[in-house]
C-alpha cells in the first residue's frame, strides 16, 4: 500500500513534520493571572504524545487587558514567562513535538466569564473585569460594553507588546509563532469593515484595514529568530454580509507572503452574533483550498475534520497542505494513531506505550522517528511482556 499523504514528511521553514496533523490551538480558561499550572501540564503533556506533528499552545495574551477572559494564558511579564517555561521543560523532558505558541489579543471580545459559567461579557467595574479597547468604540453584541477606540500610542504600545511577547517565546526556545488573526479577536477587528469604522490610516479601505494586523506580523517576524516560522490564523469569512469575505482573505494572505509569512491557517467567523455559519464536515475546507490556490506558502485547513480518510482527502488532493484538529483531538488524544493504523501507515509513540500496538497493527509504533524498527515483546514468567 502507498504511504498516506497525511503520513508524509512536510518542512516549513526550521520544522521538519513527520506528517501533517496539527493540533490547533484551543483555549483552557484555566491560567491564574495569566500563569499556566497544572492543569497545563496535564492538557499539553497527552497532546504532547498524540503522534501529531506540531503542538499549539492556546491563544495567549500579550497583554493582561487582551486576555479573552480572566482564566486565559499570557505572556507578558515574568511570571507568565517562568509558569510557561515549568510546563514546557516538563513536557519536553518526554516528548520532542513541535511546540509552538498562537499569540493575540482579545481586543472587544476580551474581559468575559470562563465558558461554564456562562461566556459573557464582565463589565470594567466588576470583579474579574476590564475596559476592552478595539479599533472602533463599537461593542461585539447590544449587551456588550462599549470598547474604547484606540489611539496611536495605544496601537503602538499593542504592537510592541506583540514584538515583546514574541522575544519572550523565542528565550523559552519554541518552534513557531501563529498570530492570531481570526474568530473576531483584535487583528481580525481591524480587518473587518464591521468592526473597523475609522478614519484614519488604518480604516477604511482593504490596504488602511490590513496595514495594523500586518505592522504587527512585521514586528514579530523582526522579534522573532530569523531561522523559526513564523505563521497567521485568519478566518476567511465573518459569514456576515458586508463583512470580510474570501476576496479580501486572499488579498491579505498575499500581502502576509510578501512579508515572510511561513504558513496560513484558514478558519472562519466569530466576528459578529449575527453570523450564519454552514457547519457541517470539512466545512471550512473550501476557505483554505481557495487561498492556497493563490499563495505558494502552506495552507492549513480545520473546521470538523474528524475521521482519517476525510483528512487524507484534503491533503492528497491538495486542498491543504495540513489539517489542524481541535476539539476531535480533546475527544480522542491519540487520534493520529488510530489513523495511522487505518490508513496503514507508521506513527512515533513514547516507548512506554509501545506494548499497547494492537496485534493487528505490527508496524504502527516506530522507535527511533516517525518510521523506525518495530520492538519485539519478551514475556517473562509473570506473564508480562517487555
Amino acid at each position: 500500500m502507498a504511504q498516506p499523504v497525511l503520513f508524509k514528511p512536510f518542512r516549513v521553514r526550521n520544522l521538519t513534520l513527520p506528517n501533517r496533523i496539527v493540533i490547533a490551538p484551543m483555549c483552557q480558561y484555566s491560567a491564574e493571572d495569566g500563569c499556566m499550572n497544572d492543569w497545563h501540564h496535564i492538557h499539553l503533556g497527552q497532546l504532547a504524545m498524540s503522534g501529531a506533528a506540531l503542538l499549539t499552545i492556546e491563544a495567549t495574551a500579550v497583554s493582561p487587558e487582551g486576555r479573552i477572559s480572566w482564566g486565559d494564558v499570557g505572556l507578558y511579564d515574568d511570571a507568565t514567562e517562568d509558569a510557561m517555561r515549568r510546563t514546557l521543560e516538563s513536557v519536553r523532558r518526554w516528548s520532542d513535538i513541535g511546540i509552538g505558541i498562537q499569540l493575540g489579543h482579545a481586543g472587544r471580545k476580551a474581559s468575559t466569564e470562563v465558558p461554564w459559567a456562562g461566556g459573557q461579557q464582565i463589565p470594567p467595574d466588576q470583579t474579574h473585569g476590564w475596559q476592552t479597547v478595539a479599533p472602533s468604540a463599537v461593542p461585539f453584541a447590544a449587551q456588550s460594553h462599549a470598547p474604547e477606540a484606540l489611539d496611536d500610542a495605544g496601537l503602538r504600545r499593542i504592537r510592541d507588546a506583540f514584538a515583546a511577547a514574541a522575544r519572550r517565546a523565542a528565550r523559552l526556545g519554541l518552534d513557531f509563532i501563529q498570530l492570531h488573526g481570526a474568530h473576531g479577536y483584535l487583528l481580525h477587528q481591524f480587518l473587518s469593515p464591521l468592526s473597523n469604522q475609522r478614519t484614519d490610516q488604518y480604516g477604511g479601505s482593504l490596504e488602511n484595514r490590513m496595514r495594523f494586523p500586518l505592522e504587527v506580523f512585521e514586528a514579530v517576524r523582526e522579534a522573532f529568530p530569523e531561522d523559526r516560522a513564523v505563521t497567521m490564523r485568519v478566518s476567511a469569512t465573518d459569514w456576515v454580509d458586508g463583512g470580510w469575505d474570501l476576496e479580501q482573505t486572499i488579498a491579505f494572505a498575499q500581502a502576509l507572503e510578501a512579508r515572510g509569512c511561513d504558513a496560513i491557517h484558514v478558519s472562519t467567523g466569530g466576528l459578529h452574533p449575527a453570523q450564519k455559519i454552514p457547519v457541517g464536515p470539512s466545512y471550512q475546507v473550501p476557505f483554505a483550498r481557495a487561498v492556497k490556490q493563490a499563495v505558494s506558502m502552506p495552507v492549513v485547513a480545520v473546521g470538523l475534520i474528524t475521521s482519517p480518510e476525510q483528512a487524507e482527502a484534503i491533503v492528497a488532493t491538495g486542498d491543504a497542505d495540513l489539517i489542524a484538529l481541535a476539539r476531535a483531538v480533546l475527544y480522542n488524544p491519540r487520534w493520529p494513531w488510530h489513523a495511522a493504523a487505518e490508513l496503514g501507515a507508521t506513527v512515533l509513540a513514547p516507548k512506554q506505550y509501545l506494548r499497547s500496538q494492537p496485534s493487528k497493527h505490527r508496524h504502527l509504533f516506530g522507535v527511533d522517528g516517525p518510521v523506525g524498527p518495530t520492538p519485539t515483546w519478551v514475556r517473562d514468567e509473570n506473564g508480562a511482556y517487555w
